[in-house]
C-alpha cells in the first residue's frame, strides 16, 4: 500500500508543478536548454522542505535524460546540462552543482558536492586568447550505483560502482569500483570492503 501512495504522491506534485514544467518544454524549443536548465534549476533550487524537493523531483523527471520520481533533491541544489540521469534512491545533498552526469541507483552526495562536466570544460592553450572564447568540451561523468561522495567532493571524472569519495576530495582521473578514494587529487586509500 506504501508504494502505491508514494506513486500518487509523486504524480500529483508532477501535475502540480506541470505549468512550470510546460513552460520549460516551450521554451526549450527556441532557446538553449542548457542555459534554461540553469535558470529553472535555480529558482527551483529556492523552494524548501520535503516538498520542495518532491516538486524538483516533479520538475526534472520531465526535462532531464531521466530522473526517477523518488530521487532527493534537496534545497539549494543547481544543474547545469539538460544532459543529465538521475537513478531511482538517489540522495543529492543541499547546495550541490551538477553538470553533464549520470548518478546511479541508490548513490548519495553530501552537502556542497559539485559535479562537472569532464575536466576539458575550458581550454587555455591559446595564450592572446581569453579563456572564455576558446571554448571546450564537455563529458558526462559517470557515478556508479550504490557510491557514496562526501561533503565539498569534487568530481571531474567517472566513480566506478560502489566506491566512496572522501569529503573534499577532488577527483580528477577515473575511480575503479568498490574503493575509498581522497585527497587533492584524489587518490586510492583502500578497498570499501
Amino acid at each position: 500500500m506504501k508504494p502505491f501512495i508514494k506513486r500518487c504522491v509523486f504524480l500529483l506534485l508532477a501535475l502540480l508543478i506541470s505549468p512550470v514544467t510546460i513552460s520549460y518544454l516551450l521554451l526549450s524549443m527556441v532557446l538553449n536548454k542548457d542555459a534554461l536548465i540553469a535558470s529553472y534549476s535555480q529558482c527551483l533550487s529556492l523552494l524548501p522542505g520535503k516538498l520542495g524537493s518532491y516538486l524538483r523531483s516533479g520538475f526534472y523527471r520531465f526535462v532531464f535524460s531521466h530522473c526517477s520520481p523518488d530521487a532527493v533533491i534537496s534545497f539549494g541544489t543547481l544543474f547545469s546540462q539538460q544532459d543529465t540521469s538521475i537513478e531511482e534512491g538517489v540522495y543529492i545533498g543541499p547546495q550541490c552543482n551538477i553538470g553533464k552526469c549520470s548518478i546511479g541507483k541508490n548513490t548519495l552526495l553530501g552537502s556542497g558536492v559539485h559535479i562537472m562536466s569532464g575536466k576539458g570544460q575550458h581550454n587555455f592553450s591559446d595564450p592572446s586568447k581569453p579563456i572564455k572564447d576558446q571554448g571546450g568540451i564537455f563529458t558526462k561523468v559517470e557515478i556508479g550505483e550504490n557510491c557514496w561522495l562526501g561533503n565539498g567532493a569534487l568530481v571531474m571524472a567517472n566513480v566506478g560502482k560502489g566506491s566512496v569519495v572522501a569529503a573534499g576530495a577532488v577527483v580528477v582521473d577515473d575511480v575503479p569500483e568498490g574503493v575509498i578514494v581522497g585527497g587533492n587529487p584524489a587518490r586510492v586509500l583502500r578497498d570499501s570492503a
